[in-house]
């Protein structure tokens, strides 16, 4: 589901309603904020779309983003989804 391209790990989550795709949103807030690294994000209506990069590295995915990105990911499967976009 995540791709890397521009020095970013990239990903398109898709829900049945904004609501759902809120919720993940607060979910993964609190994860990055527990592991201080936080993600470029955008939501319409019921999608989701995340970019993760190291600032501090030089904007490059390093270790951190592989790290939340595993998270993000085990937040998502909460949700029962199959489907990225």
């Amino acid at each position: 589901m995540w791709k890397e391209e521009d020095h970013k790990l990239k990903a398109r989550f898709l829900f049945k309603d904004f609501a759902e795709a809120f919720a993940f949103m607060t979910e993964v807030a609190m994860l990055a904020e527990r592991l201080n690294h936080h993600p470029d994000w955008r939501n319409v209506w019921n999608v989701v779309d995340i970019h993760l990069t190291t600032h501090d590295a030089g904007n490059k995915v390093t270790t951190k983003d592989y790290e939340l990105a595993k998270g993000i990911d085990l937040i998502f499967e909460q949700y029962n989804k199959q489907n990225t976009l």
